[in-house]
């Protein structure tokens, strides 16, 4: 055999160049590579065959499918091979998407896999853990009301009756040496009827202060009616104590009646109380 027919009978190689190929100098290859398979080959197939990478093969593809001469043939059920040459003569891998998640042992890489099967994978990769049964849910919901007792109030009642006592008495005398005494709220109606203006400092300030508290206390309060209830329910109380303290300083130092400072504030005491009081109720209404 002559050097020239060795010569026609080998194939002609592309020759290597430094720029990737056209689109249209890999179409007379892609085409044999095409009827070779009876249909169009996969884009993995092309990328092998043709040397070209990801890019460059769906051009190739795109091509190939306007054509309508050439069946498309199905993809490979198996990869390919993992190194693939890009235009610029680099390497590209298409990883593809792992179906479930990778463990080391074989009984959890089996029950991962059928987790994916079923479509029960969680977006987090983990095995969500079993939730309490209806039985449980239902016992964990009435525990609650199990475990709460209602409390019983007469303790508070046997502890406030001789406090109120206390209390009582100590206003309505800083009341007499204040000033306050036995009126007729309605004269020329009800001549014989009198009333003692000194109640109305025990019945005004501790009042208020026993509301205030109640307000201020309570769960679905709003937050405005809240704090003035905090703030009013505490200036109450101390208001209270500083007039017990002040009548039984007054009492053992034989005043009979009380210095003007103290007459003046006892005096307003009605007044504030009122104002506290509608403010207050406004508030818990208004919201």
């Amino acid at each position: 055999m002559s050097e020239a027919t060795i010569e026609h009978s080998a194939p002609r190689r592309r020759p290597a160049s430094a720029y990737p190929p056209a689109v249209a100098d890999l179409m007379p290859a892609a085409r044999r590579l095409a009827m070779k398979n009876n249909g169009v080959p996969s884009r993995r197939a092309l990328m092998r065959e043709l040397h070209i990478g990801g890019p460059k093969a769906d051009l190739v593809l795109t091509e190939l499918n306007a054509s309508a001469d050439i069946d498309r043939a199905p993809e490979p059920a198996t990869p390919d091979t993992p190194d693939e040459v890009t235009d610029a003569g680099a390497t590209s891998s298409d990883e593809p998407a792992p179906d479930a998640p990778q463990t080391d042992d074989p009984d959890d890489r089996d029950e991962a896999s059928a987790r994916v099967d079923t479509g029960t994978v969680p977006d987090s990769g983990t095995t969500p853990e079993p939730g309490p049964s209806t039985d449980e849910q239902r016992g964990t919901a009435d525990e609650p009301a199990r475990k709460r007792r209602k409390v019983s109030v007469w303790p508070v009642m046997a502890l406030t009756l001789p406090a109120l006592v206390a209390v009582w008495s100590g206003w309505v005398s800083l009341g007499a040496m204040a000033g306050f005494g036995v009126v007729h709220p309605l004269p020329g109606i009800v001549d014989h009827l009198t009333l003692n203006t000194a109640i109305t400092l025990p019945i005004g300030v501790e009042v208020y202060a026993a509301y205030a508290l109640y307000v201020w206390l309570t769960v679905g309060i709003p937050a405005r009616a809240r704090k003035f209830a905090k703030r009013s329910a505490i200036a109450s109380l101390v208001t209270g104590a500083a007039g017990q303290v002040t009548y039984h300083l007054l009492s053992a130092a034989h005043f009979s009646h009380a210095p003007w400072p103290v007459t003046m504030l006892v005096a307003c005491l009605p007044v504030a109380v009122l104002g506290m009081g509608a403010a207050l109720a406004h508030l818990v209404r208004s919201e």
